[in-house]
């Protein structure tokens, strides 16, 4: 990925000690005051990654977490995909979770045409299929329209990276 001229300037007012404690933090992080301060305001895609992933792990979120880590797979570019992936902590995750999350992960690296991360192989697949929707009736749809990386897994659902229900 090519790096970007940094041409632009941003400004901020802060007080004296505001500024002080700016420059404390940023040396103590090792870096100058302006990375200090963007790393804070617009953190990697690797820091945006794992905090959807820690989202997904919270009950009273998860079904937003999983659709802004929909939207987040979708719109990174292949190389960000890439960097942004490559490590993924699942282990407070529920087994169907992490095998949804790592479903997602590899479908996406599929449709970018790039290698998944290494991690999606250690996600044990379920035991028992899960269907996302409760009509018996709709099961052969679900089994016939699951993509093959959540079919791998054991899960059947009906709409993947990109989509919107």
């Amino acid at each position: 990925m090519a790096v970007q001229a940094k041409t632009s300037q941003v400004q901020i007012r802060v007080t004296p000690r505001q500024k002080a404690a700016l420059k404390r933090r940023a040396s103590a992080a090792g870096l100058d005051v302006s990375t200090f301060v963007l790393s804070r305001a617009l953190p990697g895609l690797a820091d945006q990654f794992g905090e959807l992933i820690r989202g997904v792990g919270d009950e009273s979120r998860s079904r937003f977490a999983l659709a802004e880590l929909n939207t987040f797979l979708t719109e990174a570019a292949p190389a960000e995909f890439a960097d942004a992936t490559t490590h993924a902590e699942l282990r407070r995750l529920s087994p169907y979770l992490q095998n949804y999350v790592a479903a997602m992960v590899e479908q996406a690296a599929h449709l970018k045409h790039v290698a998944p991360p290494a991690w999606v192989r250690d996600v044990e697949p379920l035991d028992a299929p899960y269907f996302a929707a409760s009509l018996k009736s709709l099961r052969p749809h679900l089994i016939a329209a699951s993509p093959v990386a959540f079919k791998r897994r054991n899960l059947f659902v009906d709409a993947s990276i990109g989509d919107r229900v």
